[in-house]
């Protein structure tokens, strides 16, 4: 995330609170009310969001993860597209040798 896109973030989340406390106003909370029902929004939403955080980062779900995994797919093709049927024969009669070694 580029520095600009945390500011612009911050910069919502901070006008999404106004917004809303002046809203709750219009429907007819008074000041001290609107304020406590603002924060209790925008920290329900910031707990909300936190959730869904720590679920993607367990599930290794998060846009790190993706990349890597994919770049991890991408390098190991290439490579087996640069070996030789002989270096490629080889391999797979290792693999072989192993999987009857295990059974």
């Amino acid at each position: 995330m580029r520095r600009v896109d945390a500011i612009s973030i911050g910069l919502g989340v901070f006008l999404a609170g106004g917004l809303a406390y002046i809203l709750l106003q219009l429907v007819g909370l008074d000041n001290q009310e609107a304020g406590i029902w603002s924060q209790v929004l925008l920290v329900s939403g910031l707990v909300g969001w936190l959730v869904t955080y720590f679920f993607r980062a367990v599930g290794q779900k998060m846009t790190y993860h993706q990349q890597r995994e994919k770049y991890e797919q991408d390098f190991l093709q290439k490579r087996l597209e640069e070996l030789t049927p002989e270096e490629l024969a080889k391999i797979q009669a290792e693999i072989e040798q192993e999987e009857q070694t295990q059974v």
